[in-house]
């Protein structure tokens, strides 16, 4: 490996990745809508002469393509995979990417358009190689993965899934062996609707929604001295009728696991919370249901991708300290299917969604350097 690394990090062109990046988080691509900036990717490609293919998720909606190309001439162990698709954006006229003291901000910079384009740039380094030098490499770009992950759920049921895949989510350039788990719990109360000025004859849906919640947070499972969970209330709504008192409240809560934590333990204990607030808040009509479902995953940390970052990291001047990666993302889709996802990337989480979303030029460059050193070992993953 170390003998080809040389050469590859030099046909990395910074002013190459910045562009791309650059122009990336300028094309708006919120689920749903991403085929523009897939024509830009696959024109981009396409120009350096690598063959890249479409995979249609739907016929029937054939703008929506996965972007896919392989090289080393057999079926590739490692797979660099990233997703295009952004959230909606918060002020549609004010998305795009601006520059300042080498810090990108904008719609997607650090989800993961960053580590999209530090992809894109390894593997135009990649390709300098001689054929014959070149490693066992597939690249996937997905769409999606901010909704239901259909752009991979695709992937993994048209292809075998790679025995390893390296997903760019924004984990601030720290290795995330281990991910969390994910749960949507949906909540749902009914009241019954009377004037607002007589709310004593009726029976407000809110009010019973918020004690549901307070039992919810008060209980050991989240609030007490061993409570792990990372529990996020995303969305409240209520009926809307005029100067009346509410007769239906809908909840939607996040809730992310630790690696070691299963949705069906979690679940099972949710069910009895909620069981114990019907008995103990009057008149409560609640309904429930669990929307979504992954289980977390943990990684032996001995492993051949390990021994790259351990060599790559001091060169760079870059701390080596593995983190779980503590969001949703399509590395429990891949782990589920019998890959191994190691989550890396530019950009950290705590922007990411957000109108303050940003990330470093440096990061993404080293970004790009590190996936095109564990791109060098894909031969021995072979399983």
């Amino acid at each position: 490996m170390l003998t080809l690394l040389e050469p590859v990090w030099n046909a990395i062109d910074p002013q190459r990745l910045r562009q791309t990046l650059m122009d990336m988080i300028d094309i708006y691509s919120p689920s749903g809508k991403e085929e523009d900036i897939q024509l830009y990717l696959e024109e981009r490609l396409a120009a350096a002469g690598i063959a890249v293919q479409r995979q249609i998720l739907d016929p029937e909606e054939p703008e929506r393509f996965n972007l896919l190309a392989t090289m080393g001439g057999e079926t590739p162990p490692l797979y660099l995979m990233g997703h295009v698709d952004t959230v909606a954006a918060w002020d549609i006229e004010d998305y795009a990417a601006v520059e300042e003291w080498g810090v990108v901000r904008g719609l997607g910079s650090a989800d993961m358009k960053g580590g999209c384009a530090a992809m894109v740039e390894a593997w135009l380094a990649l390709a300098t190689l001689p054929p014959e030098q070149r490693p066992p490499l597939g690249l996937l770009l997905v769409v999606g993965e901010e909704e239901n992950g259909d752009g991979s759920a695709c992937f993994l049921r048209q292809s075998k899934a790679p025995p390893w895949v390296v997903i760019g989510e924004p984990t601030g350039l720290l290795p995330a062996f281990s991910h969390y788990g994910y749960m949507e719990l949906a909540l749902t109360t009914q009241g019954r609707r009377i004037h607002s000025s007589l709310p004593e004859l009726g029976h407000n849906a809110i009010s019973s929604m918020l004690r549901v919640l307070l039992q919810l947070e008060r209980s050991e499972l989240f609030d007490g001295p061993d409570a792990r969970l990372v529990y996020s209330i995303r969305e409240m709504s209520s009926s809307r009728a005029g100067f009346v008192v509410p007769d239906r409240c809908e909840t939607l809560i996040d809730l992310h696991l630790p690696p070691d934590l299963g949705p069906a333990e979690v679940r099972q204990q949710i069910e009895a919370l909620l069981a114990k607030a019907r008995r103990s808040i009057r008149e409560l009509d609640l309904e429930q249901s669990f929307d979504f479902e992954a289980c977390g995953y943990q990684l032996p940390l001995d492993n051949p991708l390990t021994a790259v970052l351990e060599d790559v990291y001091p060169r760079l001047n870059l701390p080596l300290d593995p983190l779980p990666f503590r969001s949703h993302s399509d590395g429990n889709l891949f782990f589920e299917a019998g890959s191994q996802p190691l989550i890396l990337g530019p950009g950290s989480l705590e922007t990411a969604h957000t109108a303050e979303e940003q990330t470093s030029l440096a990061q993404v460059e080293a970004a790009a350097r590190i996936y095109a050193a564990l791109a060098l070992v894909a031969a021995r993953l072979r399983p």
